[in-house]
């Protein structure tokens, strides 16, 4: 993975991460820490918290919390550290070791974000929820957000496209089902019934990206030559264009001429030609 650009340790001075200061704190009760209300994370797998809850039962929090103190309310909030947060409330304990910063709102969420994408430990989804709020709550460009997180703009877009995506595409992702790369060849789908069927159909034969681009092509294909030669056709001519394209598995597009007609079947790779020849062999 590409090393960010601006990391933790360039957010938080030497001073405040050493004991000099008074910001540390290696015991600080936690039932005083609150969750950070602008943490990117959506999802943490349960396996994943009781392991890590284990290992801190035995061995101890080894990187402190780092946490900020709301000078209205006095209330501290957890800025990054959010495994570890909840699997040492798992894990029964009291206190935590904690580094005391001052932070703004904004700050908060970009600590929390730039940790996560750091450790890889981000969705998506989730990152594009959190570039959305860079963008519409503290008005940042696509261009400072990608700086920020030490990613390209066209990453930090493309991103940001996923939130585009039908509920139910959206929660596919979320919960891994399909990846970043397959949400985004089904964005090539216009309409959402399409799309989430295209999904069903990944979901259900395992397909991996490229076969699921290739579909995606043979599907708009299908359309574009609908919507040319349909007025031209006869209900029987679509009828047998339906048919032969469910038996061979690929668009199969007819079409009238002077004398005649034509019948034509779109593919893309070498392969994919074997397999109709082979079908229609059959």
């Amino acid at each position: 993975m590409q090393r960010l650009g601006k990391g933790l340790a360039a957010l938080i001075s030497s001073q405040e991460i050493s004991n000099e200061s008074g910001a540390y704190n290696e015991a600080f009760d936690i039932a005083f820490i609150s969750p950070n209300p602008y943490q990117p994370r959506m999802h943490i797998e349960p396996e994943d918290l009781i392991q890590l809850a284990d290992s801190i039962r035995e061995h101890g929090i080894i990187q402190p919390l780092i946490i900020t103190r709301d000078e209205k309310t006095g209330n501290y909030f957890l800025i990054a550290g959010e495994r570890r947060f909840r699997a040492a409330q798992l894990a029964g304990l009291k206190k935590v070791p904690v580094v005391l910063k001052e932070s703004s709102p904004q700050e908060m969420l970009e600590l929390a974000l730039i940790e996560n994408i750091q450790r890889e430990d981000l969705n998506p989804l989730e990152q594009a929820v959190a570039f959305k709020q860079l963008s519409e709550q503290f008005h940042l460009t696509h261009d400072v957000i990608a700086r920020k997180v030490g990613l390209s703009r066209v990453a930090v877009t493309n991103k940001m496209r996923l939130l585009t995506l039908p509920d139910v595409v959206k929660e596919a992702v979320l919960n891994e089902k399909i990846s970043e790369g397959h949400a985004r060849a089904l964005m090539g789908l216009t309409d959402s019934a399409s799309l989430v069927a295209a999904m069903n159909i990944v979901l259900r034969k395992e397909m991996n990206v490229r076969d699921t681009e290739l579909m995606v092509r043979k599907i708009n294909f299908g359309k574009a030559s609908t919507r040319k030669n349909v007025r031209n056709l006869t209900q029987q001519m679509i009828d047998f264009s339906k048919a032969l394209s469910k038996k061979l598995g690929y668009t199969v597009e007819i079409s009238k001429q002077t004398t005649g007609g034509k019948i034509s079947i779109r593919y893309n790779t070498d392969k994919e030609l074997e397999e109709i020849t082979k079908r229609m062999l059959s």
